[in-house]
């Protein structure tokens, strides 16, 4: 909670790898069962912090590995960390490489064992590195693995929170889904409770009845909290949920779900993915924003015009799907 605390004072609108870099700051000094790791993109992923000392042929008392270019090798070994015990091992690389981590993440999931994996450069908001670099099916290949906890944070704290909920699941990996662009701060209120443990919230309603609900994940909650602002310029009333973890949602009553998720309103899922899958929480009535093809070199804000994932998109298809 004091680190909550801290981060909601500041407020920082920073990318989500930069946050889990602070949070690694912390928990670094705290465990020492923690090894982390990159496959040769230690400050891309910030996965490294000022605590880290390196593991090198010649002396094994560090708690960082540089891996080299391996993810299948990295996650493997992260693996074999995981089962002989006593470590918590963690190890970064882009999602887009996630590909090839795959067999071992599978691996992890089946097995059941802690191993948490740090993947950055999470949608198309990485930029002018273009379609080679940016994911659009891995993030729900990703979610269709058993027993593995995919975590998607849209600020600091989220982050923090799922940081939090990794190092505490014992018996699955999990996967921190994390921006390479800034993002900014949206909690607006701060709980002593772990939000993102229950998998989506209610972030912001407008009104007891929302004519829309709005559900997104990472870098589009605060896309889908723009959204919210304009469409109540325009006399309509909506409800922001962020859902970092698909996962834990599933897992949470009925009750709660339909609480989450407004019935009797049209429903609008956002995130800079593939569409696949969000179905089960808009309806069959529902509409999802997301990516149907693959994606472009150019700047991230300049993307996310070119496929419809703005405020604006948002507002037009809400007011379209009301008839208004």
């Amino acid at each position: 909670m004091k680190q909550k605390k801290k981060f909601f004072n500041k407020k920082p609108a920073i990318a989500s790898r930069k946050s889990s870099e602070f949070v690694l700051e912390e928990i670094v000094k705290e465990l020492p069962e923690l090894i982390g790791g990159s496959a040769d993109l230690s400050v891309s992923n910030n996965t490294i912090t000022k605590n880290s000392k390196d593991i090198t042929p010649s002396n094994f008392n560090g708690n960082y590995i540089h891996y080299g270019v391996r993810e299948h090798g990295m996650a493997g070994a992260m693996n074999g960390m995981a089962l002989h015990g006593g470590i918590i091992p963690y190890g970064g690389t882009f999602l887009i490489f996630s590909d090839y981590c795959k067999p071992s993440i599978r691996l992890s999931s089946f097995m059941g064992v802690k191993v948490i994996y740090v993947l950055s450069h999470d949608s198309i908001g990485l930029g002018e590195d273009g379609p080679t670099h940016q994911p659009v099916e891995q993030l729900i290949a990703l979610r269709a693995i058993p027993n593995l906890n995919v975590f998607r944070p849209a600020d600091t704290i989220e982050t923090l929170e799922c940081w939090e909920i990794a190092l505490k699941s014992s018996n699955k990996p999990s996967v921190l889904v994390l921006s390479r662009q800034k993002l900014p701060f949206v909690t607006e209120k701060l709980n002593k409770k772990n939000m993102s443990a229950m998998g989506a919230y209610e972030i912001k309603k407008t009104n007891p009845n929302p004519e829309v609900t709005i559900i997104a994940s990472g870098s589009e909650v605060h896309i889908a909290i723009e959204a919210s602002d304009k469409l109540l310029k325009k006399n309509i009333n909506s409800k922001i949920v962020s859902m970092p973890c698909q996962e834990l949602f599933d897992k949470q009553t009925k009750d709660y779900k339909n609480k989450i998720i407004e019935k009797n309103s049209i429903k609008i899922s956002i995130e800079a993915s593939s569409v696949f899958g969000w179905e089960k929480y808009v309806g069959t009535d529902g509409a999802s924003l997301g990516m149907k093809s693959f994606g472009k070199s150019a700047p991230y804000n300049d993307l996310y015009k070119h496929f419809n994932l703005t405020s604006n998109d948002v507002v037009e298809l809400a007011k379209k799907m009301l008839g208004k």
